[in-house]
C-alpha cells in the first residue's frame, strides 16, 4: 500500500457513505470493485472488507425505517430463514473445500461483474417500478406460496452476498417487489436494507474467520463513510433521484466493464 492509499481509501469511504445516505440501496456494490480495480486488494479479500464495512454502514439507517414503522419483520425473517443459511453453507464450503484462490479469484471477479450489470440495470429500472408498484400498494398479507419463495430467495441471497458482496440492496429490492406487489416501497426498501444486516454481519465475520478481511482497510473506509453517511442523508432530496441513480447505474456498469476485461 502506498503512501496515498490510506487517504484514497478514506475518501472512497465518505463518497460511498454519502452515496449511501442518499440512496439507501445499491451504493454499497461499488466498494468491491473499488478495492480490486484501484486499490489492488485480492478479490476474497475485497469482499469480505466489504461485507463487514456494509454491515456498519447500513446499521446507521436501520432506525430510520424502524422510526417510520417501514419494515415488514415477517418477510423479514423469511428472508433471513433463507439467507444465513445460505450464507454458512457457502462459508462452510469455503472453509472445507480450499478452492484454489487463483480460480476463486476469477470466480468472484466475474460473478461480480454479473450481478454489477443487473444491479446497474434495477437502478435505472427502479423510479419506473416504484410509480407502478404504488398504484396498487394495499400492505395486504401476502399468502403461504410468497413466504416459501421468500425463504428461497433469501437463500440466493445468502450464497451471492458470500461470493461477491453483492446482492442484498438493489437486486433484493426488485426481488421483492415482484414477490409482494401490495406491499408499499417504503416497506420493502426499509425491509431490504434491515435484512442485509445480518446477512452482511455473519459472512463478514465468516470471512474474518477464513481470514479473508483487510481490517486496515476497513476501518480508513469506515473512517470515510460515518461522516459520509450522516452528510448523505441530510442532503437527500436535494439532488433529483433519477439523476443519482442513473450516475450510480453507470459508474456500476463501468466497473463491471473493467472487472470482466481486466
Amino acid at each position: 500500500m502506498n503512501a496515498m492509499w490510506p487517504i484514497g481509501l478514506v475518501v472512497s469511504g465518505a463518497v460511498i457513505g454519502f452515496l449511501v445516505g442518499m440512496t439507501g440501496v445499491g451504493a454499497g456494490s461499488l466498494t468491491t470493485p473499488l478495492l480490486i480495480s484501484v486499490f489492488g486488494v485480492p478479490a476474497p479479500v475485497a469482499v469480505g472488507t466489504d461485507l463487514l464495512f456494509a454491515a456498519v454502514t447500513k446499521s446507521t439507517a436501520a432506525w430510520r425505517y424502524q422510526k417510520h414503522k417501514s419494515i415488514d419483520w415477517a418477510i423479514l425473517l423469511h428472508l433471513a430463514a433463507g439467507s444465513l443459511p445460505g450464507a454458512l453453507v457457502t462459508l462452510a464450503w469455503l472453509h472445507w473445500a480450499h478452492p484454489d484462490t487463483t480460480m476463486l479469484a476469477q470466480l468472484i471477479r466475474k460473478g461480480l461483474g454479473v450481478l454489477l450489470i443487473v444491479s446497474a440495470f434495477a437502478n435505472i429500472a427502479y423510479p419506473w417500478l416504484i410509480r407502478t408498484h404504488d398504484k396498487s400498494a394495499t400492505d395486504a398479507p401476502s399468502s403461504s406460496r410468497h413466504r416459501r419463495a421468500t425463504t428461497g430467495l433469501g437463500f440466493v441471497l445468502g450464497v451471492m452476498v458470500v461470493l461477491t458482496s453483492v446482492g442484498a440492496g438493489a437486486i433484493g429490492v426488485v426481488a421483492l417487489m415482484l414477490l409482494y406487489p401490495q406491499l408499499t416501497a417504503r416497506r420493502l426498501i426499509g425491509t431490504d436494507v434491515v435484512h442485509a444486516i445480518p446477512l452482511t454481519l455473519v459472512a463478514g465475520l465468516g470471512h474474518l474467520a477464513l481470514g479473508s478481511i483487510d481490517l486496515r482497510v476497513l476501518g480508513l473506509l469506515l473512517l470515510g463513510s460515518i461522516p459520509g453517511i450522516a452528510a448523505g442523508v441530510r442532503v437527500t432530496g436535494m439532488a433529483p433521484d433519477w439523476i443519482v441513480r442513473n450516475g450510480l447505474a453507470v459508474v456500476l456498469l463501468m466497473a463491471a466493464f473493467v472487472l470482466m476485461t481486466k
